[in-house]
């Protein structure tokens, strides 16, 4: 405490001297000095005011230090024998925390990337093991995946019902897409988009389409003509026929087939708004599996 007694000697304050008075003090020392310096060049000015500058210096760094000091006592004083280990933590986790905070995300990712993983590895394994699938079949238009109780079902659910009702076929592979006839949110806008994407990307066996789903893209070429199909001709009742042209083809074809009607539907959990349409893909590799699937709904017509 000497060496601080000294400090404020030097300035001309007593040891009592509040902040403001120091501060004041040594900006008069300081402008003193300037003056003493331009009247005296070669004097020993600059010198003694350095020792002035390192006493204010010293004020102020003891000033700090029991500011600190107060403000560790008041946050950490409640630890006791603590207080040391609890300032440490506080001033890593003050400095740290986003590093902290950046590894503990970090770490979360790789975990949840190695499930992603592992999961995909999983389903990898266990579609291995399934067999072929025999026939792809997209539901597209406003159906419901839903059971005549109401109760929600899935893609799988689905595809569990067909291999029931078609035991000659050991795998079916079920895309539902949704697609509203009239848009009336943001989320139907969003539907009829995602629906472009599917049919631009998907390239199932069979579709099964609504009224308004099928003339929406059998104009675009993508069904196959049905009209040399004598099998399924044979079974055609009227109406059964959905006829349309097509940008290439000006002349009206057969390319969808109405189910509506058939009770193997009402063992499918799926609910619609309107007609079961079934249409082949042209250039379908099941062609002839696609054909075997339609008859089969025309055979149980009432």
């Amino acid at each position: 405490m000497d060496e601080l007694k000294r400090a404020y000697e030097k300035m001309g304050l007593p040891e009592n001297a509040s902040k403001e008075e120091v501060d004041k003090r040594y900006t008069t020392l300081m402008r003193q000095s300037r003056a003493r310096q331009r009247e005296n060049p070669n004097g020993t000015e600059q010198a003694d005011f350095e020792e002035v500058t390192r006493a204010y210096r010293y004020i102020l760094d003891e000033d700090n230090r029991k500011a600190s000091e107060a403000f560790n006592q008041q946050e950490y004083g409640k630890y006791k024998k603590m207080a040391g280990s609890a300032e440490k933590v506080d001033h890593f986790w003050r400095y740290y925390k986003f590093h902290v905070l950046g590894g503990i995300i970090a770490i979360i990712l790789v975990i949840v990337g190695i499930n992603s993983y592992l999961d995909h590895r999983a389903e990898q394994e266990r579609l291995a093991k399934l067999p072929p699938v025999d026939l792809s079949v997209m539901y597209l238009g406003e159906y419901y995946m839903s059971d005549s109780a109401g109760k929600q079902t899935t893609e799988a659910d689905i595809e569990a019902a067909l291999v029931e009702q078609f035991p000659e076929f050991k795998r079916f592979k079920v895309n539902f897409t949704y697609v509203p006839l009239d848009a009336k949110d943001q989320m139907d806008i969003a539907s009829q988009q995602k629906a472009m994407v599917v049919l631009a990307t998907e390239r199932p066996d069979v579709y099964i389409t609504d009224t308004a789903a099928f003339n929406w893209v059998g104009p675009q070429g993508a069904f196959m003509n049905l009209d040399s199909q004598a099998d399924i001709a044979k079974l055609l009742k009227p109406g059964d026929s959905y006829k349309q042209k097509t940008e290439e083809e000006t002349a009206e074809h057969t390319y969808g087939i109405k189910l509506t009607g058939s009770p193997i539907l009402g063992n499918i959990p799926i609910q619609a708004k309107d007609n079961y349409i079934a249409s082949v893909r042209e250039g379908s590799k099941n062609t002839e599996k696609a054909i075997q699937f339609i008859e089969k709904f025309l055979e149980t017509k009432q």
